[in-house]
């Protein structure tokens, strides 16, 4: 008996010590949380976030009206469509500047390291061309039918695509300095997954 009980006293001793600064011998937790660094965010963050909220707005201002009313207000449903797209097409930018697209990089791990250099510049430069290609096409779509008026609400359309726009030059934007950096460095996500940006 008096042995078990040494071996349990011994057994959340080492339990104790194991988890270091985070609980004292007391069972007490000592866990302070990291200083927040807003640094690490960038424009296109701050105007996802506030496209997000707008549309968390909305569709409160929709499930109230439809479930609490009994009279869903008619608006809603098109403007939260709306501000979905402007989240979507402006937070696509985050995931550009962080490299957090979809990438297959089975191939990476089984060619030589200059073949890969070669692969990765080309990937890099596609990229580029694409979004600057979307930019344009947007751009043609703005002229085309950006004056027609949104189903319910008389604005123009162009306001949202003029959003997808802007989110296209930004993900060009930063396409750009990612190939930038890729190129100084040697390197890209592709080739060294763990330059991933985790912030």
């Amino acid at each position: 008996m008096g042995a078990d009980s040494g071996r349990t006293k011994g057994g959340a001793s080492s339990e104790v010590d194991a988890l270091g600064p985070v609980m004292d011998a007391e069972g007490h937790f000592h866990v302070t949380d990291a200083p927040i660094d807003l640094s690490i965010y960038r424009s296109e963050d701050w105007l996802a976030f506030a496209f997000f909220w707008a549309l968390a707005l909305v569709i409160f201002h929709q499930f109230f009206t439809r479930y609490a009313l009994n009279d869903s207000a008619s608006w809603t449903e098109e403007i939260a469509r709306y501000l979905l797209i402007c989240t979507v097409f402006i937070g696509a930018a985050i995931c550009v500047r962080k490299n957090n697209h979809v990438q297959v990089d089975f191939f990476y791990r089984i060619l030589p390291r200059p073949l890969m250099r070669v692969m990765s510049t080309l990937v890099d430069l596609f990229r580029i061309a694409f979004f600057g290609y979307a930019v344009w096409l947007t751009w043609k779509l703005i002229q085309l039918i950006g004056g027609q008026q949104m189903s319910i609400i008389d604005w123009p359309i162009g306001i949202v695509y003029s959003v997808v726009l802007f989110g296209f030059v930004l993900m060009t934007f930063r396409a750009v300095q990612v190939a930038i950096a890729n190129f100084r460095r040697g390197a890209s996500v592709l080739e060294r997954p763990e330059l991933l940006e985790i912030h």
